[in-house]
Order: C-alpha cells, then sequence, then structure tokens
C-alpha cells in the first residue's frame, strides 16, 4: 500500500517579489507554519543583509530555519534537506500545514523531489586540490572546465558560484557523471510529499528590478552597513562573505570606492540573482505562476489560496 504523502505548499520566485508576505498569509489561512528554504538566512546577526523576516512580517506565524548557525559553521544543500524534512514532519505530526518559502532553488528542488546525497562520493584530497586552484587561478578556468564536462550545471552556475562549481568538478572526476545524471539516480524512491509550488514574478521585469532597488535603499536605512562591517571584520566565514549582501560594501569600507558606488554594485548583482532565481524556477514544470504586476495585491493572497486549495484538496482555516 502506497504511504500517505505529505501535503506542503512552496511559495518560491526571485528576491523581493514578496514570498515572506505571500507565505505567511497562506499559512494563516491554512494553519500552517513557514519553513525557509534560503540559503543565506540561516545565519544568525544578518537579518538585513539577508533579509530575514521581521516579528511584524511572520504576523505570528511559526518560522523554521531562520538565524541558526554561525557564521563559520559549514551547510551543505544535504544538511538543508535533512532539516527541512525533519522540520515538515513534525509541522505535519502537529496537524498544520508546512508552508516552504524561499529563493534557493536548489535547497527547494532537492527537498521536494526528495534527492539523497548520501550515496554521492566524495575525496576531499581532490577538493582541496580544486579549491586551491580557485584560490590561485580564479573561477573562470575552473567553470570552463565544468562547461567541457557537463555544460547543463555549468550554464546554471556563474563565477560567484566558487564552491558549487568545485563539487560539480569533483563528482564529474570521480565519477564520470554529470550531476544531472547523479541527480536522477538518487531519486530511486518517490518523494514523501505532495506539493504545490506557486511562484511568483513579473511579466515587466523592470518592475522587479525597482523592487530591487527600493529594497536595497531600505536596507541602507535599517543598518546594512554594521552588517557588513562586522562581517568584513570578522576572521573565517569565507561562505557568508562571499554572498550578496555585504561583501559589495568591503571596498567602501577600505577606501576603494564611494558608498553610492557600492550600493549600486549591490543592486545590480541582487538584479542578475533575481534573473538567475527565474531562470532556476522556470524550469519547473509544477510551478503555478502568478505574475505580481497582473494580479493586484488586493487578490493575490485569494488566488493563490485558491491554487492551494484545489492542488491539495485542503480548506481555508480563515478567510
Amino acid at each position: 500500500m502506497e504511504r500517505e504523502r505529505i501535503p506542503v505548499a512552496a511559495v518560491v520566485g526571485p528576491t523581493a517579489s514578496g514570498k515572506t508576505a505571500l507565505a505567511a498569509e497562506l499559512a494563516l489561512r491554512f494553519g500552517g507554519e513557514v519553513i525557509s528554504a534560503d540559503s543565506m538566512q540561516i545565519y544568525r546577526g544578518l537579518p538585513v543583509s539577508t533579509a530575514q523576516p521581521t516579528k511584524e512580517e511572520m504576523r505570528g506565524v511559526p518560522h523554521h530555519l531562520i538565524a541558526f548557525l554561525d557564521w563559520g559553521q559549514p551547510f551543505s544543500v544535504a544538511d538543508y534537506v535533512t532539516l527541512a524534512a525533519a522540520a515538515i514532519r513534525d509541522v505535519h505530526a502537529r496537524g498544520r500545514l508546512p508552508v516552504i518559502a524561499g529563493g534557493t532553488g536548489l535547497y527547494v528542488s532537492s527537498l521536494l523531489h526528495h534527492i539523497s546525497f548520501s550515496e554521492e562520493p566524495r575525496d576531499n584530497a581532490l577538493r582541496a586540490g580544486l579549491e586551491e586552484r580557485a584560490r590561485q587561478e580564479g573561477t573562470e578556468p575552473l567553470l570552463a572546465e565544468l562547461r567541457a564536462l557537463d555544460p547543463e550545471t555549468a550554464a546554471r552556475l556563474s563565477l560567484r558560484d566558487g564552491k558549487r562549481i568545485v563539487r560539480a568538478l569533483e563528482l564529474c572526476r570521480l565519477t564520470g557523471r554529470t550531476m544531472a545524471e547523479l541527480r536522477e539516480q538518487s531519486r530511486r524512491d518517490p518523494s514523501p510529499y505532495r506539493a504545490c509550488w506557486i511562484g511568483l514574478t513579473y511579466e515587466d521585469r523592470s518592475l522587479l528590478y525597482d523592487r530591487v532597488n527600493r529594497r536595497v535603499t531600505l536596507m541602507l536605512e535599517n543598518g546594512l552597513l554594521d552588517e557588513a562591517r562586522r562581517l568584513m571584520e570578522f576572521s573565517g566565514a569565507a561562505t557568508v562573505k562571499q554572498a550578496i549582501g555585504c561583501k559589495e560594501f568591503f571596498p567602501y569600507f577600505r577606501g576603494e570606492c564611494t558608498l553610492e558606488e557600492a550600493a549600486d554594485k549591490l543592486r545590480r548583482e541582487t538584479r542578475r540573482y533575481a534573473k538567475r532565481q527565474l531562470t532556476w524556477f522556470r524550469r519547473e514544470e509544477a510551478v503555478h505562476w502568478i505574475a505580481r504586476d497582473r494580479v493586484p495585491d488586493a487578490e493575490l493572497v485569494q488566488e493563490a489560496s485558491s491554487i492551494l486549495a484545489k492542488e491539495l484538496e485542503i480548506r481555508y482555516t480563515i478567510g
């Protein structure tokens, strides 16, 4: 007899599209709790630069996997899948609806497609050698090498994704197979989740980019520079320091550029990141897309609620 699958809502899309607010509203309507799927919101002490939801934005809804990790601690997608799966089971066991919310596509896809990482081989010496090459030569030659071995994975990565480039090369060399082939092999067991994906987007991309620009301005007003300075002065935490949000201001602190130049760089990098997020989630055929510039704010929650109720065959608890 097939095991009953756990119903899960997933609110995905690019940064600044309104995922946080919609996830909280859906959790309120359906008696749910939010489980973050953001690779940077996991860290303590960076509420502004990682856009962690404020107490007001949480609307009294319990949120999980936010601000629980110190800067220097390692964390992988396999770690995320383990913790998020445990959170889903816990929320479901208490009769609540798990609502995944976040823009880290690898996290959401790996979790909901039930990707297993336990059998992926590792070679610490090989990885250390690749990491040393990245330090000495930069990531460009490594990414070029990956394009020859695994063009599909390389197309999803940029020069800023050094850790993922190294891992993909490590797997290619160890197995002779691409990341996609290994991921497909790892889907041996069916997913334990019955997921409804809701994606937020803008048909007019310039409107999304305007929201990104305004968010950066607001972050600066709310203390982004203080977070960035503390992070720059902290020894270690290489992964966090490479993330978009703080590193753009390191040259400003060193007197190498003006504050406005640093802020402009952050806006530009965040817009590029939003574009990459959209590219990732567009590959998920199950996503029900809602264009924020075509659906008025007053109707957004209702439309998303209707999709969720139909897809998961559940009813509102309020509203």
